[in-house]
């Protein structure tokens, strides 16, 4: 399959078919770390990382990854870019394609990631926005597809706030592989009506399903996959906090939902996660609000069930898979 010079913003933009080549990829590229090979086939290019928003895992994958394949990174944190600021994202874009084979990008809204690859003239991968996070989707479907053999058919439900990147991409990913996945919230928190629209129609035509509902305990019964993410974002007012704790802890996750959801279901989160208290701002927002843990309990992330860890090793694979296949390595 030849997907050389194609951008990765959005799984919207990819068939079935396509995304399962990329998981595949990953999954052959991992065999051949673990087994010492290597598969430096771009050395001499380079690539640009752009993060207006910092993440350990995404740059970590990224420039491991990159590395890996031999090519060199230049990692432009949120201070170092004039992105938006002196320069125009268009201006960026053609100053950057001059320069790099390839370009990254994490941070606000869609719009922007879009744009870039409107000008760059090189591929374009989305590490994150606002509206979705394809990369983790390609991480989260290698490790089901490592756990259970397959991916299609799958029953996964998404506990707690849906409005965002990564219920969004959950609705897409499901949709596009015949998935089947529960959306469970407050209805004040349900992703926005027509992209449901759109996912559940691309869903009638792959043997996938997407639901919304507001019960905790019939939207977690019997589910191979209970996924969920933080609440609230660094940089949020405290009333936010206020508000999210009082209407989502219904849908934390527990050991009760994981024994609704069954004995073969695992647990994943595309981290960080407040599990416990063992961080600065975990601790600080703990003792405010008087929690000692949020979107899910210690006891569920560190279970048997969890897969968390694998779930984050496996974003370098999928990225590797991405970068290898879009500049033409494979």
């Amino acid at each position: 399959m030849n997907l050389k010079g194609k951008h990765f913003l959005k799984l919207l933009d990819y068939t079935p078919e396509e995304i399962e080549y990329l998981v595949n990829l990953a999954a052959e590229l991992k065999a051949k770390k673990k087994n010492g090979e290597r598969v430096d086939v771009l050395k001499g290019r380079n690539v640009a990382l752009i993060f207006e928003k910092t993440s350990t895992r995404t740059r970590c994958s990224f420039e491991v990854a990159a590395h890996d394949l031999g090519m060199g990174t230049t990692y432009l944190e949120p201070d170092s870019s004039q992105i938006g600021k002196k320069e125009s994202i268009a201006d960026t874009a053609r100053v950057l394609g001059s320069m790099y084979e390839g370009i990254e990008y994490r941070g606000y809204g869609q719009a922007i990631v879009e744009e870039l690859a409107k000008y760059a003239g090189v591929p374009v991968w989305n590490g994150l926005t606002n509206e979705f996070h394809p990369t983790q989707m390609l991480a989260d479907l290698l490790t089901i597809k490592e756990h259970f053999g397959h991916t299609k058919g799958i029953k996964v439900v998404y506990m707690g706030d849906a409005r965002y990147n990564m219920a969004n991409s959950w609705m897409v990913t499901c949709a596009k592989m015949g998935m089947h996945l529960t959306l469970c919230s407050n209805k004040k928190y349900f992703p926005d009506p027509e992209l449901v629209k759109t996912c559940k129609e691309i869903a009638a035509t792959t043997g996938g399903s997407i639901t919304l509902t507001e019960d905790a305990v019939e939207g977690t019964r019997d589910k191979d996959v209970v996924y969920t993410d933080v609440w609230v974002s660094m940089g949020e007012p405290d009333s936010e906090w206020e508000a999210r704790i009082a209407d989502l802890t219904p849908y934390k996750v527990t050991k009760s939902v994981m024994e609704r959801a069954g004995k073969d279901a695992v647990f994943m989160h595309c981290l960080p996660a407040y599990h416990d208290l063992k961080t600065e701002i975990g601790k600080a927002k703990g003792e405010q609000f008087g929690f000692e843990d949020l979107e899910v309990t210690d006891e569920v992330f560190e279970s048997e069930q969890s897969v968390v860890f694998k779930e984050a090793e496996n974003r370098m694979h999928t990225i590797k898979a991405v970068m290898a296949a879009t500049l033409g390595a494979f």
